[in-house]
């Protein structure tokens, strides 16, 4: 696989203020662990294999197991996520599926019953900014580092 482009060295101008978001994002209050699962989710959904690769690596450096991330995918069958997190994958998924769910209401209801309002918006903001990213790299097919002896030949 070869990168069409390199966004950021021909648009950087124009990713600022998704960085910007990310720094924003990062500081909202909503957990570095909640974060993490719900950029992996997203980028599950998408098939965005650079951004898998990225947020999978700076959940374990930050201690997630590496159970909850080879299960996350059917995070509805298994005990290992808490009701906080089940909401927000619920919401990930809705939102990221958005034309085809159209939000239910029986995710928001979950949503609501464990976000505040102001949570609910960081919530919502982080999963479309995983969604921007995810475009942007797989539109752009950005490649993933591989260890040495790893990609196909």
């Amino acid at each position: 696989m070869k990168a069409r482009l390199m966004p950021f060295e021909v648009a950087a101008g124009t990713l600022k203020p998704l960085i910007d978001l990310e720094n924003t994002l990062k500081n909202s209050g909503l957990e570095h662990s909640l974060i993490d699962l719900v950029k992996t989710r997203a980028s599950q959904i998408n098939g965005c294999a650079y951004c898998i690769h990225m947020h999978t690596k700076d959940a374990r450096a930050r201690g997630e197991t590496e159970e909850r991330l080879y299960l996350l995918d059917a995070w509805r069958e298994s005990p290992l996520y808490s009701d906080r997190e089940r909401a927000a994958l619920a919401w990930t998924e809705a939102l990221t599926l958005v034309a085809e769910t159209h939000a239910p209401d029986e995710d928001y209801a979950r949503l609501s019953a464990h976000f505040t309002p102001e949570e609910q918006v960081n919530l919502t903001v982080l999963i479309g900014a995983i969604n921007a990213w995810n475009r942007l790299a797989i539109g752009f097919r950005s490649v993933h580092p591989a260890g040495a002896g790893r990609a196909a030949a």
